[in-house]
């Protein structure tokens, strides 16, 4: 592939940002940012920022393909969809469905993820079974029910060892012992659609798990005398992440500020959520099995109306945090890589500009509108 270098007017490390300079790629890696021209060929960018390709760690699918449809080509076409939103590394995300949709959904991927030219997989996120009715959200109750280790043994068999996390709701009283064993396989344990008060999710907290799914949606809400999910995950702070769908439905601009201020920008992951009608036209769609229609920027649940997922793209969540006042521009691009990364526990491999690394990244406008994105140092998406 050969070396060049990028010239930009700005670079967004994982600690500060840089101003100017030349930005060198070797053979897909990142290498070393420079002040002088190096003798190689060059990019120019100027007028435009540089910064690590998206991490949407919570996407159940795209382009009118779901994961739960079971097959490679529909991850697939997910997987090179989403370069369009500068998204360059992804956890595959499943629904509450029956054992063997989750074998089927877990075989998709894994299968034949060799073949994969678009955003890279880095894990499966299976959002579900094991959630209680009250909180279920988009999920279908017909197939909740209480953790088990042993399935979350056969589903890691089927994703051949691509299992990176899952959500699981605090109050079933197997949770704890369940998420000590799920932190022994290497998965990260989330919690989420759940009516759980708080002394149950913080007993989850110690047992190991570290996330909240979507934080305010699908939980038992704060009060002050039973402060509930949200309170628990407001009140471990940096012990935790939390999870948040920026998409001006959602969540309350304020509420989401609220969040960000309690643990910090760098404990708070912008997410999508997005369902399989993300950039499709507006009309009737499926989040698994349930009827949804898509309108006015929502995703609802055909029968009750409530939202069910989104429509959001990753690269919009970072433009509303910024528009809304409640994050500069270096921390809602924070916000979508290193520390989504960091929260899933794949800060090792994608989220952060590091020579060495695969030179996965996004040319922004100042206004951090989505310009181009790189995958391993060659351009996959420009607008």
């Amino acid at each position: 592939m050969g070396r060049y270098a990028v010239l930009a007017d700005r670079f967004y490390f994982p600690t500060h940002t840089l101003d100017g300079g030349y930005l060198l790629v070797e053979d897909g890696m990142f290498g070393e940012h420079v002040e002088k021209e190096p003798d190689c060929e060059i990019l120019d960018r100027r007028g435009c920022h540089v910064a690590p390709g998206f991490v949407d760690t919570h996407i159940h699918g795209y382009g009118d393909c779901d994961v739960m449809d079971g097959t490679w080509d529909s991850v697939h076409t997910i997987a090179k969809r989403i370069l369009e939103n500068g998204v360059t590394s992804w956890l595959p995300t499943t629904l509450t469905a029956t054992a063997e949709q989750l074998d089927a959904a877990c075989h998709g991927v894994a299968d034949r993820i060799d073949e994969n030219t678009g955003a890279r997989i880095q894990g499966i996120f299976l959002e579900g079974p094991f959630f209680t009715e009250k909180h279920k959200g988009a999920q279908n109750p017909a197939y909740l029910s209480a953790p088990a280790i042993e399935k979350l043994k056969r589903w890691q068999s089927s994703a051949k060892g691509l299992v990176k996390k899952i959500a699981i709701a605090a109050e079933f009283p197997d949770s704890p012992a369940f998420i000590r064993a799920a932190r022994e396989m290497g998965v990260v344990v989330a919690l989420g659609h759940s009516d759980a008060g708080v002394s149950d999710a913080l007993h989850c907290l110690d047992a190991g798990a570290r996330v909240f799914v979507h934080t305010y949606n699908g939980m038992s809400p704060l009060h002050h005398r039973e402060p509930g999910m949200v309170g628990a995950a407001l009140y471990s702070g940096h012990r935790t992440y939390s999870e948040l769908i920026c998409d001006g439905h959602h969540v309350n601009p304020i509420a989401a500020s609220i969040v960000m201020q309690c643990k910090g920008h760098d404990h708070c992951v912008l997410i999508t959520d997005c369902m399989r009608a993300g950039g499709m036209p507006d009309g009737d769609y499926l989040l698994g099995e349930l009827p949804v229609v898509v309108a006015g920027g929502t995703a609802r649940l055909k029968d009750a109306g409530s939202l069910a997922g989104s429509i959001l793209r990753l690269n919009d969540a970072v433009k509303h945090v910024v528009a809304w006042g409640i994050a500069t521009p270096a921390q809602a691009i924070d916000m979508a890589t290193r520390v989504a990364a960091e929260a899933n526990e794949i800060g090792d491999v994608c989220g952060s500009i590091q020579a060495g690394r695969a030179a996965d990244f996004v040319v922004l406008e100042p206004d951090l509108t989505l310009s181009e994105t790189f995958l391993g140092g060659k351009s996959v998406y420009r607008r």
